[in-house]
């Protein structure tokens, strides 16, 4: 059964036409998880406009961004080296150098991992990300989770890593 069901031009409200076709001007092309988002034209105009937010316009650096989820492609797009995201992607601590990824990669991590986070742990977090960056890892960790989630439940397929 496929899942994933492609709303055509033609069989879409108003309001969905109003969203797609922004969100073609602003990505080229619409991506898996707008496909589902789109049954939904609000759903998928709040979840472009935190996406767009938080990989262009947030206190993170792209760098950041892709160290919380481990996007190989744009991981290497924005520098990360391969031993870096071989590390993310086997859960381990990837050694990077800069204080500011450090710290996002340690909360991502500690966040994923279920765990309850020391208070002390935290303070030093915080005091390195400042609470903008505490928010936007923990906004971005949720966007990426309803991505992985609507493209697993929907069975789309992944690609290979390049």
């Amino acid at each position: 059964m496929n899942r994933l069901v492609e709303l055509p031009p033609e069989k879409q409200t108003p309001e969905q036409k109003k969203v797609f076709e922004q969100l073609v001007a602003g990505r080229g092309r619409i991506l898996g998880p707008y496909k589902i988002w789109i049954h939904s034209p609000t759903v998928a105009s709040g979840m472009e406009h935190i996406g767009t937010y938080l990989n262009k316009k947030g206190s993170l650096s792209e760098r950041e961004v892709e160290i919380g989820q481990a996007h190989i492609k744009m991981g290497k797009q924005v520098g990360l080296s391969q031993d870096i995201i071989d590390a993310v992607l086997a859960g381990r601590d990837p050694k990077l150098t800069d204080p500011h990824e450090r710290a996002v990669h340690r909360f991502a991590a500690a966040l994923v991992a279920g765990a309850k986070m020391p208070d002390a742990e935290f303070a030093e977090i915080e005091k390195e990300l400042g609470r903008n960056g505490v928010a936007e890892v923990l906004v971005l960790l949720g966007y990426y989770t309803s991505v992985a989630l609507g493209m697993k439940v929907h069975e789309v397929p992944i690609p290979p890593p390049a």
